[in-house]
């Protein structure tokens, strides 16, 4: 398969790139909370070198459309369009919540996934995902932004086996306790590119690629309730 995609996310803590070319996979993934700005680009410039390819020789560009922190969405998204501006490429959002999910069923084959990061301000954004045989994943209607006791009222219609990934466990450990079915861990704590690729890959071969005016952020909540928050990550 011929196609090259590049993948970067600064949705959360992490600074993560990937490139899949032509059936291979290069990621390189950093916790750099607060560093994004500086550590994006020098990512993508080593990335780029390590596999030979030019931004032009790309196919396109995928990026962590979020939900994430809105600092981070916003430095990913703007990055993203610049270059995906420069080499006059076509754009593909992904979904941090369901790149987890993805993740977890690279390390741990699970199938059936809630995503949860902390969104603060008592509230989770949350995700639950289920993949399909032909490698696609159902779920991305149940992303929201919910406080713990409305997570609890999602998962109640849930049976069987799920994985959990995100830092919203850890902030809400008892996020759906009680409920009648079985947790484990994910093993997965933040979206890391590479499992963006399989995505984006999709999405591509499916002609679901934007231009780069019409890339646009997931932030779940109001953007005006950000602006009353001044400093927040």
């Amino acid at each position: 398969m011929s196609t090259r995609i590049l993948a970067i996310d600064t949705a959360t803590e992490a600074c993560s790139v990937a490139i899949w070319n032509q059936g291979e996979t290069l990621a390189h993934f950093e916790l750099c909370a607060r560093e994004h700005t500086q550590r994006i680009l020098p990512m993508i410039k080593q990335i780029l070198s390590e596999s030979g390819l030019s931004l032009s020789q790309l196919d396109a560009l995928a990026f962590g459309r979020g939900p994430g922190s809105f600092t981070g969405v916003r430095i990913g998204i703007g990055i993203a369009q610049g270059l995906a501006l420069g080499a006059d490429l076509p754009m593909i959002g992904i979904s941090t919540l369901q790149t987890m999910a993805q993740g977890t069923w690279r390390v741990a084959g699970a199938d059936r996934v809630l995503a949860a990061i902390d969104a603060r301000m008592g509230e989770v954004y949350w995700g639950q995902f289920e993949r399909q045989p032909d490698g696609q994943w159902l779920g991305a209607d149940s992303e929201a932004v919910l406080k713990p006791d409305q997570a609890m009222v999602r998962a109640q219609t849930l049976t069987g086996r799920w994985a959990t990934v995100g830092t919203g466990w850890q902030t809400y450990p008892d996020l759906v306790s009680g409920a009648d079915f079985a947790l484990f861990d994910g093993e997965i704590q933040l979206p890391h590119a590479e499992d963006m690729l399989p995505l984006a890959l999709h999405a591509w071969q499916n002609g679901q690629s934007v231009a780069v005016e019409h890339a646009e952020p997931t932030y779940l909540r109001n953007e005006v309730t950000w602006k009353k928050l001044p400093g927040r990550a």
